[in-house]
C-alpha cells in the first residue's frame, strides 16, 4: 500500500484544541474507527484493540511542544 499522509496544521484557542482532543478520545473509547471529513473527502481509519503511545514535550527558551503519537 501507498503511504497516504495528511497533516493538519491551524491556529485555535487552547478551548477549541481541549475540545477536539475530547472528540478523539471519545472516538477512541467508543468505537474500532476514527472518522475525519478533510475537504470534502471521509477518511475512517481503523484502530487496533492495543496500540502504542508516546508523549514528548520540548521545552525550548522561545517555545513548547507537545506531541502525542499513536502508532498501531
Amino acid at each position: 500500500m501507498d503511504l497516504m499522509e495528511i497533516t493538519e496544521k491551524e491556529r485555535m484557542s487552547r478551548e477549541d484544541a481541549a475540545a477536539r482532543l475530547h472528540a478523539l478520545a471519545d472516538a477512541l473509547a467508543r468505537h474500532n474507527d476514527v472518522e475525519f471529513d478533510r475537504g470534502g473527502v471521509h477518511f475512517k481509519v481503523r484502530v487496533a484493540d492495543e496500540v502504542d503511545f508516546k508523549l514528548e514535550i520540548e521545552i525550548e527558551e522561545d517555545e513548547r511542544e507537545l506531541e502525542i503519537e499513536l502508532k498501531w
